[in-house]
């Protein structure tokens, strides 16, 4: 996702294989390690911003002139609920860019009709990220059990894929095609930003 090149590439062939793009959802971040900032490495803040800021933009960037023909075109980022917390800077920092860039995406393809939003979601708890060791982990940090910590939201839930799979699609189908520059948390409520 990091070369531009190559997104280029892939997006021709999409274009090629179906006829066009109508839809873009974008989807890429990484957390290498957390760190405070006095002790965060240059190399992991370059590769966190490179990958979970910059290639949303490449890819948007190569992506505007298909979506220009796309038949009702909609542009959806997943971002993060994640907010300020310490050891998290580089995550942080990319998310809290990429909600920046959406909103100027929102201003400048609104006269072109294609509305552009973020989800921002919790963990998602069910995909291949979270290894039991890393559940483990990240409970006893917050002293919980890893069923209190999957669900440490204001409504006790578990954000799951398929939560998060239909915020996107809610956000494309039509059902808010007159909506953007919008955030849509998808976190069971999150007492730090509510």
């Amino acid at each position: 996702m990091t070369d531009e090149a190559a997104v280029a590439a892939a997006l021709a062939r999409v274009v090629g294989g179906y006829g066009g793009l109508d839809i873009l959802v974008s989807n890429v971040g990484i957390f290498r390690t957390g760190a405070a900032i006095e002790h965060l490495m240059d190399d992991v803040w370059d590769a966190t911003l490179a990958v979970s800021l910059t290639s949303h933009r490449k890819l948007l960037k190569q992506a505007v002139p298909f979506l220009r023909h796309g038949v009702d075109p909609a542009v959806v980022f997943i971002g993060s609920r994640n907010v300020a917390a310490p050891g998290a800077g580089a995550y942080s920092v990319s998310k809290a860019g990429l909600t920046q860039l959406m909103r100027v995406a929102a201003l400048e393809l609104a006269p072109m009709g294609i509305p552009v939003n973020a989800v921002h979601p919790d963990a998602v708890f069910d995909t291949r990220l979270w290894t039991e060791e890393a559940l483990n982990t990240s409970a006893m940090r917050y002293g919980l059990t890893v069923a209190e910590y999957k669900t440490r939201n204001l409504m006790r839930a578990e954000v799951r894929s398929v939560d998060v799979a239909r915020a996107v699609v809610a956000l494309c189908d039509g059902t808010f095609a007159r909506t953007t520059g919008a955030q849509i948390p998808v976190d069971g409520g999150n007492d730090r930003v509510i």
